[in-house]
């Protein structure tokens, strides 16, 4: 998850187990806009195997309706789903089993489910770095529903809901950036994970063009440090959002919370 930042100093930002394996969340968002409900991104779902899942020790005990509900929502109420990118661990929610198992379907079958063409045909035909996160069963039936729909880069998906094309980790992924209480809010996705990703030289190895990577999360990060923006972390298992700060030795975090406390 830090790509070459040697394990000596990235243990001080997120403390590895007994396994030498990081706690990591599948944190997703819900805007209500204009009697419009868009849900980003929908975790890694339920339907691959128990060998599947086991290679990830998967821990908690939240889970994506439960969250939906506490909000007083079903997921039929999804009038669109924003997929940022199409790996396993991003969308893998989108699509579950029938009621016998013998077939996929959509998860939310009111929704409407975004992407761009250009990322969707990167999928369907992966490179061998990115096949492992690319399972057409997350996505192929959503296609097949006639219930997906691609964007254009920098349409928005509505007023005040836009869209940054980035393609260091993997190609034009989207980051959607939202205004929200009189700044904007931007949905990280694996553009930077983490709290602990800030500075623009941690890298995940995962990503395609690393030195791409670099520098868009310093764009990125120029721009909440100058506007204060508000950065919001899919992957981060303790800390929903932050704002940034530039110092002589870079961009640190100036502030951590919870959306809710925003």
């Amino acid at each position: 998850m830090f790509g070459v930042v040697p394990k000596s100093i990235w243990k001080n930002i997120n403390p590895p187990d007994e396994n030498n394996m990081c706690s990591w969340a599948m944190r997703c968002l819900l805007v209500e806009h204009d009697g419009k409900l868009v849900l980003i991104d929908n975790g890694m779902g339920n339907k691959q195997s128990e060998k599947f899942f086991g290679y990830y020790y998967l821990h908690g005990e939240d889970s994506l309706d439960q969250s939906l509900a506490r909000y007083g929502f079903h997921r039929d109420d999804i009038t669109h789903v924003l997929l940022t990118h199409l790996h396993f661990d991003h969308c893998g929610g989108s699509v579950e089993w029938n009621s016998d198992k013998s077939a996929y379907r959509p998860a939310f079958k009111n929704a409407v489910y975004i992407s761009n063409q250009k990322h969707w045909e990167w999928a369907v035909h992966p490179n061998v770095r990115e096949k492992a996160s690319f399972l057409r069963e997350n996505f192929m039936p959503i296609q097949e529903s006639g219930q997906l729909q691609f964007i254009q880069e920098g349409e928005d998906l509505f007023p005040g809901f836009s869209l940054l094309t980035v393609n260091g980790h993997t190609e034009a992924q989207m980051i959607p950036v939202i205004d929200y209480k009189g700044t904007k809010l931007v949905f990280c996705a694996d553009l930077c994970p983490s709290a602990g990703h800030i500075k623009p030289s941690y890298v995940m190895a995962y990503d395609v063009r690393p030195l791409d990577s670099m520098a868009e999360r310093e764009k990125v990060m120029k721009a909440a440090a100058a506007n204060g923006h508000v950065l919001f972390f899919e992957h981060d298992a303790v800390n929903e959002c932050a704002t940034v700060k530039l110092t002589e030795k870079g961009f640190e975090v100036e502030n951590l919370f919870r959306l809710n406390e925003w």
